[in-house]
């Protein structure tokens, strides 16, 4: 059955035409997903399907099925500032709340009735409990309970004023609020924008389950991956289908811009040998010929002729390593830190190599940006010491812009980045990052966040630096971006080839996102924040962290070949023995041992751990209990092994320097 049916849909903004002729139908049970470059218009499209008073559409007509009822969450939550958080999550049972009241005024009624009065009272509430139950009855608190907890909201905010919460928290209140409406029809506009990881797949799992219609505006490519079952890109005011989830429909859109650059490239062709002809025989013996085919050119190019196939602007992103950095890049020994009494991390070690690819992931607020600007030096840690590993230039990509002038303009603040703080330079970089023209010189407080993310992004690709610390960088960029983005961090992070200016690769990567994709196409070892002040190392892709829950779901994050060793905080090593057994008397032990000496053994225990990395990722021994144990048994004594060779590496680093 047709929920939603759009027809020749036209919309401008003056003379710009953001809508040119869509059409679109949604059945119930559909769920697509809407696509394309920021600024295109897919949440004006949602806002005309909405109803929107200010936005009238020029053309073409939309049509809803009778009675039924739309949902909409905007990227602007409207929320009533003086309810608590689960008074206002309740407000999607406004019905149901009514009708609540109606049986208890009933009740109280009924205590003093009698006769006639009590039949009719009695009758009245059977008609009131027969309609609660209809739309829910008690159990709606539960469900309440459960929607909010599923979009990371707790038990400890339910009491709070939704004046008092944080943006974020506004922002899942709104899209627990809309989910437990359940409307006909679906519009979700960025749903993941407050979400960690946990939330989205809690949503993913919701809206896979959904039996209403679902549209989907997300950069979250995982999402769209897993939640929809058609996309809809829109390109150049229209409205494009493209069936299945978003790995087909980038494949699909490639073969289709393939096939429309062939016809375009065939009639280019055409026309400019017929053209070479008519030049050619235009004032000669075949003039008429000529004229001929001049006429009947200009009608073939205003009948026939294709446009060019619309190329999407990207970003010119090429990261370099300008100085090579040491072995050791960033190192952590037994640190902790809290805030107001709620521990964040606790006796974590960490070493982080050149060349490794890490990504730390957890719930908003479990301190993994802590953990990274402690890691740099920024913060101070409450117990332990950090330091940078030697020749180290870090790029700090942060999560937030507050540390940004932003008085300054874009080249302004490139300036400061580029070699001798040249201005034509400056603007070079700038247009590789797809700022043109009065774009450069407008200051940052008057751009968007996905603009400033684009100026902070050409600021690092211009210092060189060997280790990338990016703190949240696809949260501001389209999905385009965002791969480009993908794209050239996979360049960067990998193996180091060629030497000087042709060199590429050689960079140390440390990310700290909620994008699943960027994730599983990048690092190859997780951070696992609880959330509760324990971290745990995974050693593997983000798609194999997720295989091994789903093989152990009893020991959550940590418990699978590849996360037992060796583990990040200390307490839990199990071959490494306490803190006091790993300290001045197993340095003694190698005393006697050249650095050369230790450098040689450590080079060794590394690629045996590596050995065994690679056959527990083998499918036929995982599945192999007795071989896993004795592989796990292996590495946690080499681990054993590597860990104090390492100490001592550090030590005479330090007394070196």
């Amino acid at each position: 059955m047709a929920l939603l049916s759009i027809a020749n849909l036209g919309f401008s903004y003056g003379e710009v035409h953001i809508l040119d002729g869509v059409n679109l139908t949604l059945n119930s049970g559909d769920h697509v997903g809407l696509v394309g470059r920021n600024g295109t218009g897919k949440s004006t499209l949602m806002k005309i399907i909405l109803g929107s008073h200010a936005l009238k559409p020029n053309a073409g007509q939309v049509q809803l099925a009778r009675g039924v009822r739309v949902g909409y969450l905007s990227q602007d939550v409207d929320l009533t500032a003086d309810l608590t958080l689960r008074e206002e999550a309740g407000l999607a049972f406004a019905e149901l709340t009514e009708l609540h009241a109606k049986l208890d005024a009933l009740t109280h009624a009924m205590a003093d009735a009698e006769g006639g009065t009590l039949d009719r009272l009695l009758k009245d509430y059977e008609k009131v409990e027969h309609r609660m139950q209809a739309a829910g009855g008690y159990a709606v608190d539960h469900h309440i309970d459960a929607t909010l907890h599923g979009v990371g909201l707790t038990d400890h905010f339910f009491d709070v004023k939704v004046g008092d919460l944080s943006g974020g928290q506004k922002g899942r209140l709104a899209l627990a609020k809309l989910l437990l409406s359940q409307p006909d029809i679906l519009l979700l506009d960025e749903p993941t924008n407050h979400l960690d990881i946990a939330a989205r797949q809690w949503l993913e799992e919701y809206l896979m389950s959904y039996r209403g219609a679902v549209m989907l505006i997300s950069h979250d490519r995982w999402l769209l991956n897993r939640s929809v079952t058609k996309i809809y890109e829109l390109e150049g005011g229209q409205l494009i289908e493209y069936p299945g989830h978003y790995e087909k429909y980038r494949s699909l859109r490639r073969e289709r811009h393939q096939a429309q650059q062939r016809a375009f490239d065939r009639q280019q062709t055409k026309v400019r040998h017929e053209q070479e002809f008519i030049d050619r025989y235009r004032a000669g013996q075949r003039a008429r010929q000529a004229q001929g085919r001049q006429k009947r050119l200009e009608r073939y190019k205003e009948s026939e002729l294709l446009d060019r196939p619309i190329e999407l602007d990207a970003m010119n992103l090429h990261f370099t390593v300008t100085h090579r950095a040491g072995d050791l890049v960033l190192i952590a020994d037994s640190i902790s830190k809290g805030y107001e009494g709620k521990p964040l991390f606790r006796t974590l070690s960490l070493t982080v190599k050149r060349g490794h690819r890490l990504g730390i992931i957890g719930p908003n607020g479990s301190g993994k940006s802590t953990l990274v600007r402690c890691l740099l030096g920024e913060t101070e840690c409450d117990a332990g010491h950090t330091r940078l590993g030697s020749q180290v230039s870090v790029g700090h990509y942060r999560q937030t812009h507050e540390y940004l002038d932003l008085s300054a303009t874009v080249v302004d603040t490139l300036r400061r980045e580029v070699a001798g703080g040249l201005e034509q330079p400056a603007r070079d970089l700038a247009g590789a990052f797809l700022f043109s023209g009065t774009e450069q010189d407008k200051p940052l407080h008057d751009m968007s966040g996905g603009e400033r993310s684009r100026a902070v992004l050409a600021g690092l690709v211009a210092g060189g630096h060997n280790v990338l610390v990016l703190d949240e960088p696809t949260n501001h960029l389209d999905i385009p971006s965002a791969e480009r983005l993908e794209e050239a961090l996979r360049r960067y992070a990998a193996p180091l080839k060629g030497r000087g200016e042709n060199a590429t690769g050689g960079g140390t990567l440390v990310v700290i996102t909620h994008d699943r994709m960027l994730l599983d196409n990048l690092v190859d070892q997780l951070l696992i924040f609880d959330g509760h002040g324990n971290v745990r190392h995974f050693y593997g892709t983000y798609s194999e962290f997720l295989e091994a829950q789903r093989a152990s779901p009893r020991v959550g994050v940590a418990q699978s070949p590849k996360t037992q060793a060796p583990a990040v905080a200390k307490p839990t090593r199990k071959s490494g023995g306490n803190r006091e057994g790993a300290g001045k008397p197993q340095q003694h032990r190698f005393s006697k041992l050249t650095t050369a000496k230790i450098e040689a053994k450590i080079i060794d225990l590394e690629q045996q751990l590596a050995d065994v990395d690679r056959q527990l990722a083998v499918g036929d021994v995982c599945r192999d209990a007795s071989r896993v144990r004795q592989l796990v048994s292996k590495r946690e004594e080499l681990a054993g092994t590597l860990e104090p060779l390492e100490q001592e590496w550090l030590r005479r680093s330090e007394a070196a320097e």
